[in-house]
């Protein structure tokens, strides 16, 4: 796992985001016009206190108290938000920057344990899924709706001419040893100790 980003921290947020492997060249952090593009159109902003231009507009004023902020937790990836930028920004790929760093220093750990249930969904089924930690919450969410999805997917699956979504056999055994040799098992079972610790 690549645990820091390729030219090492700076004083700076933004040149720290600016130089990390994940944000692309032509990322447009520095051409962000604080148009809000990004959170009206973000899921987790809808639903919580996040809000990605907030961040954004943070890391450009190299504003620290976002490395303490909560509600960056918020954010899932989707990726609505650089799909709307006028400025070619990624919110999303700032986010991650910002979460790594925290957790880089040993901080928030407690935050990624709630991610271990998807990480454990891949070892189980080769692919991501919604673990079924999830599922009494997603009931109560959708109601039965999501019950009868659950119950009848694979059938739904095959009306469709679609193949089975988990994968099963030698491909579900690749995929378990690509996961162990680049160090996801041994990692998810670190933060489990952390946290159980």
């Amino acid at each position: 796992m690549i645990k820091k980003d390729c030219k090492g921290d700076t004083d700076s947020l933004l040149e720290d985001v600016r130089n990390d492997y994940r944000a692309f060249p032509e990322m447009g952090i520095k051409r962000c016009l604080q148009c809000g593009l990004c959170t009206s159109n973000c899921p987790a902003a809808r639903h919580s206190d996040y809000d990605p231009r907030e961040m954004v507009k943070m890391v450009r004023d190299n504003n620290l108290e976002i490395m303490n902020n909560p509600d960056i937790w918020n954010c899932f990836y989707c990726y609505t938000c650089g799909s709307n930028c006028p400025a070619n920004n990624s919110p999303c790929i700032v986010n991650q920057i910002l979460r790594q760093k925290i957790l880089l220093k040993g901080e928030n750990n407690a935050r990624i344990y709630e991610f271990l249930a998807y990480g454990y969904s891949y070892l189980d089924f080769g692919v991501g899924s919604i673990p079924s930690d999830f599922f009494d919450g997603l009931v109560a969410d959708f109601g039965q709706m999501y019950v009868e999805l659950k119950l009848n997917l694979e059938d739904i699956r095959q009306d469709l001419g679609l193949e089975d979504y988990n994968l099963k056999g030698e491909a579900l055994e690749e995929v378990k040893s690509i996961l162990s040799s680049s160090g996801f098992t041994s990692r998810l079972e670190e933060f489990k100790r952390c946290h159980e610790s």
